[in-house]
């Protein structure tokens, strides 16, 4: 009966199961994108084999559709790392990656290859931004 009454148990036992549903989760994605990493290996293997049968933009295209694997099984595996938190930079290093690749996959148009460029440039100074503010925040007691 004393269950019933105290709802302090269920507090403490939801967090706990949502993140052991989130682990698991992102354990299937960092599954799934070591695989799909792994057939962007192969990719590079078959585009060395035929070097002349394909573009130059399509394999750099590839190189960063790999680099962006990479950077987000490294993203998962810092966050089991970090205590069960995802870097904010992380983050930032894969959207600045993306929109590099944008540039080079995509640059028909000054204008969008400019606005790209934009967006690339406020990521840094964001990334400056947070590098330069302390990391410890006070906790505030109430």
């Amino acid at each position: 009966m004393k269950l019933l009454t105290n709802p302090k148990p269920f507090k403490e036992l939801i967090p706990k199961v949502l993140q052991v549903i989130l682990n698991i989760g992102l354990t299937v994605l960092a599954l799934a994108l070591c695989v799909m990493l792994i057939v962007e290996m192969v990719e590079f293997l078959k585009f060395i084999i035929n070097s002349g049968k394909q573009e130059y933009k399509y394999f750099l295209a590839k190189i960063l559709v790999f680099f962006l694997y990479f950077e987000f099984i490294t993203m998962i595996v810092k966050y089991f790392k970090e205590d069960y938190h995802f870097p904010l930079r992380y983050f930032m290093y894969i959207g600045i990656t993306a929109m590099l690749r944008l540039i080079i996959v995509e640059h028909d148009s000054a204008l969008d290859t400019l606005i790209f460029a934009g967006v690339i440039l406020i990521l840094i100074i964001g990334y400056y931004i947070i590098n330069i503010t302390p990391r410890e925040r006070p906790v505030k007691k109430y």
